[in-house]
């Protein structure tokens, strides 16, 4: 088995998973690999841009940071009163003595490096100091609240199962979001654009509902709503500020049915911390009632009946099937740390996707044609071998897309037509440099062998070079260019392998073994 050389056991291994990986393109029942997958200008989608709220993030911070303020105040036995007023990136305290400022500056110094002191001023014996966020504090909590919300979008549409999205932050507080083949734009843009911020609070049975809602509500308290879609209806509430428990403690949230009443619900396990604070909950408010609130509204408001241990609860709302799958996604996925508005939404529909594949191909296949037919009349024979390895070489491009599950956009066609010429262009240099030997009066074995040694280095050169370029801009580029830079990069491996490989071994099979006299090039 002399003609069984390297390079021929390194064709067919690389030929037959190309054709593994391309044929579920054509035919998606032979075997269950993916297809290549399409992008939004190919397939349709749409497209949304959103506008992340980092001051909503701010002043989150900043709530949490009042709440432990408070309680550090009364463990160090500090007397204040804080002051409200409509800054909500300040806080405000009134020193009851004014002998407690050194103290307070130095639990503040302790405990709070992220505050700084804005200014103290004395009314009427007593201080009031104004306490802010320091600069790089306030700008490192909304380059985070950008980063964490796109982490949230991405894990959300994972879940939602679009394949290949593309979802990238544009300038400071913007995200892009592209979801290729979506149909059901609506879902898409509830599923993405939900805060998903889950709350348990207790219920204030204490105080009276009807004199809260004529404008009298209770220190601590406030009012809120049943969602519109739950079994609540638009009942009101008047609950504790205060929240006991929070989405952050969740480990998972699946849909469930109930055996009696056959409807979805949405069952929530707690890590073990929040399983902690459940059980103690629990156990301290049984006869209360525990609102479940998500996003402002009330979801359901049980009452506990016994100190619940294990960790779990459910979430109950007269859903549809549907609408608890969503929001068990949302919560696996976290709540976003700040609203995102959609400032920018487009659809791209199919028809117009088929239109651009349709000239994209047609575009292609007029280039290969050109490209063939100049090979096959200035070089013959030898063009004719040039032209399969060119065909091998798109079949390499198809197979690695399906592979990699890379994504086929309109630049990525353009990428193709253009490793068509530079595929072209390694083997013409090869051609020539093998005319060069045969002039020179070689044999054909010996003209094929130094032409292809000759060219060797050259090839490789200018086509490590390109693949760099491709890879960088694969890197730093965005949208269209990643989608070009990916073909890009394909076609250059694929052009080194069927040129110095592929093309060789044809050569040596036809010329050398055969010890032909002559060769047409």
């Amino acid at each position: 088995m002399k003609w069984l050389s390297w390079r021929i056991l390194l064709i067919i291994a690389v030929i037959i998973p190309a054709v593994v990986y391309v044929l579920p393109t054509f035919k998606p029942t032979m075997w269950p690999y993916n297809q290549i997958n399409l992008g939004l200008d190919l397939q349709g989608g749409m497209h949304l841009s959103l506008d992340v709220q980092t001051e909503k993030a701010v002043e989150s911070t900043m709530e949490r940071t009042r709440s432990d303020l408070r309680g550090r105040l009364r463990a160090e036995r500090i007397r204040s009163v804080e002051v409200s007023d409509d800054n909500t990136h300040e806080l405000a305290f009134r020193l009851i003595n004014p002998d407690d400022l050194t103290g307070f500056r130095n639990l503040v110094e302790r405990n709070h490096s992220e505050l700084r002191i804005l200014s103290e001023d004395e009314q009427n014996g007593e201080i009031i100091v104004r306490l802010g966020l320091t600069d790089d504090t306030a700008r490192d909590v909304q380059r985070q609240a950008v980063r964490q919300a796109l982490e949230t979008i991405r894990n959300r549409i994972d879940e939602f199962g679009v394949a290949e999205p593309d979802i990238r932050v544009e300038g400071d507080r913007r995200i892009q979001v592209q979801l290729p083949g979506v149909t059901d734009t609506d879902r898409a843009k509830e599923l993405i654009g939900r805060t998903a911020m889950l709350e348990f609070k207790l219920v204030d049975d204490e105080h009276s509902l009807q004199r809260a809602l004529d404008g009298n509500v209770p220190e601590g308290s406030e009012i809120l709503y049943g969602s519109a879609e739950g079994e609540e209806g638009r009942q009101p509430f008047l609950v504790r500020e205060r929240t006991i428990l929070s989405g952050a403690y969740l480990d998972n949230a699946r849909v469930q049915i109930d055996q009696q009443y056959n409807e979805p619900y949405v069952l929530i396990d707690f890590n073990r911390e929040g399983a902690r604070i459940f059980e103690q909950v629990t156990a301290e408010n049984v006869r209360n009632r525990l609102a479940i609130v998500l996003d402002d509204r009330v979801y359901s408001a049980p009452v506990i009946q016994e100190r619940i241990a294990g960790g779990t609860a459910r979430i109950t709302g007269n859903f549809s099937t549907q609408e608890a799958r969503d929001l068990a996604i949302v919560l696996r996925a976290g709540a976003l740390p700040a609203p995102v508005d959609i400032i920018e939404e487009r659809t791209v529909g199919p028809s117009l996707g088929q239109d651009s594949i349709r000239q994209g191909l047609f575009s292609m296949l007029v280039g290969g044609i050109l490209v063939l037919t100049f090979m096959v009349i200035y070089y013959r024979a030898a063009g004719m071998i040039a032209n399969l390895a060119l065909v091998l070489n798109i079949l390499l491009i198809a197979a690695g897309l399906a592979a990699f599950q890379a994504t086929l956009t309109l630049p990525g066609i353009a990428g193709i037509i253009l490793t068509i010429g530079i595929a072209v262009d390694a083997n013409v240099i090869i051609f020539e440099r093998v005319r060069e030997e045969l002039r020179l009066g070689r044999k054909v074995a010996s003209a094929i062998e130094a032409g292809f040694n000759r060219a060797t280095l050259t090839i490789m050169d200018a086509n490590v070079t390109t693949l760099i370029a491709a890879v960088v801009l694969f890197q730093f580029g965005t949208g269209p260019v990643r989608g070009f830079a990916v073909t890009l990069s394909l076609g250059v491996l694929a052009s080194m392998f069927t040129a110095l490989v592929v093309c060789r071994q044809v050569m040596e099979t036809v010329y050398v073994s055969r010890r032909m006299k002559t060769i047409s090039i």
